[in-house]
């Protein structure tokens, strides 16, 4: 029996990413619960984050020359990467802010709000349009979501209130991006966009640290430990490359099926490794219904642009085993031709990457509607 070699190597990277993706939530959750490691800063965690990523990819762009710079203007610095970069900051101080407060399971499941944020922003804007279709699959992920909540043993207002800001954050980035960005005709994978938009991000980050951080950090013990700090930006780090080797390899079908399945995987992680993160039945019933809405969004956008691009609709496992090049030109990072123009202001056309990588341009794998490398929710 003949071995599919680039079958395996695909599933490999998959698997791959998977794994840092819980690794990274789950390692972020460590670091800043005070019942854990202790270092309730989670504003200081994710300019660590951002330092280290800014500091990688400037290496690797002007040192060792592994990709090329896009050509970058003032104005359009000015005009494009730092309003995103502003978002970016935003979506990822208040992601990790609500890890002190919630579990990660119940994070997980607020996640998929994503789609229905980043479809009525992209509505707001212009960029795609209302449609019955669509607006009833969002209805049917918000009632899941309120089901979940309810069902919620430790539920928080101050840790749901920061974690839904951090989503519409999120979903402003992904919609400036299509706004700014891909008229601009910018192609960014997610080495570029952190050479662009991590230093960027860093200097929003530190307003908020000097104000609300430092003064505590001033009058507290703080546990700091640079091999602890070290390995976690790493593993955000590698997070974002794992992501850049799955998109190059399958396509856009493939990876959110592997995001879905990493956020189950991920629900069920945590409460081993965090016993206080109780799961009930209703929970599990909601998150259920919102991911059946989920599914169904995804799959009325993926037709929508399989129809835009004049490709036949098949299904998952046929993609995944027949035709990775087809695939793959489904979901091309960054590619302007891929924007509204074709397919009636799909957001979902941008790059597709993780909210919990630590940047960039596309966040949020799990979800159609999430688009673009972002993002850790370092």
């Amino acid at each position: 029996m003949m071995i599919n070699k680039p079958l395996v190597l695909t599933y490999l990277y998959l698997l791959i990413y998977i794994l840092l993706s819980s690794g990274v939530i789950l390692y972020n959750k460590w670091v800043l619960s005070p019942k854990y490691f202790n270092f309730p800063f989670p504003i200081t965690l994710t300019m660590i984050h951002m330092g280290f990523s800014g500091v990688v990819a400037f290496f690797l762009v002007r040192v060792f020359k592994v990709v090329s710079p896009v050509k970058m203007t003032f104005e359009i610095y000015a005009t494009c990467v730092v309003p995103i970069s502003a978002f970016f900051a935003s979506s990822l101080w208040f992601g990790n802010t609500a890890y002190l407060h919630i579990s990660v399971a119940f994070i997980q499941m607020l996640k998929a709000l994503m789609p229905v944020a980043t479809f009525f922003m992209a509505v707001l804007c212009g960029t795609d349009k209302a449609r019955l279709d669509v607006f009833l699959n969002m209805v049917l992920v918000s009632v899941g979501v309120v089901i979940s909540s309810y069902g919620e043993i430790h539920f928080n207002i101050v840790g749901t209130l920061y974690q839904v800001t951090g989503i519409v954050a999120e979903a402003l980035r992904l919609v400036l991006t299509q706004v700014l960005l891909q008229k601009k005709g910018l192609t960014l994978n997610p080495i570029t966009s952190l050479y662009y938009i991590a230093p960027c991000s860093f200097v929003f980050l530190f307003v908020p640290w000097y104000l609300l951080e430092k003064p505590m950090m001033e009058v507290s013990q703080i546990q700091f430990n640079f091999w602890i700090f070290f390995s976690n930006a790493l593993c955000a780090l590698a997070l974002n490359f794992s992501i850049f080797l799955v998109i190059g390899r399958t396509g856009a079908v493939t990876i959110r099926v592997a995001g879905v399945l990493k956020d189950w995987i991920l629900i069920a992680l945590s409460t081993v490794i965090f016993p206080e993160s109780t799961i009930t039945g209703l929970n599990i019933i909601g998150y259920a219904i919102a991911l059946c809405g989920v599914v169904m969004y995804n799959y009325i956008k993926v037709k929508d642009v399989r129809a835009s691009s004049q490709l036949p609709v098949e299904s998952i496992p046929d993609r995944i085993a027949k035709d990775w090049k087809l695939e793959k030109k489904s979901s091309d990072i960054f590619n302007p031709n891929n924007s509204s123009d074709n397919n009636g202001g799909n957001i979902n056309s941008e790059p597709q990457i993780d909210e919990e990588a630590p940047l960039i341009a596309s966040s949020r794998l799990s979800h159609i509607g999430r688009t673009q490398v972002s993002n850790h929710g370092v």
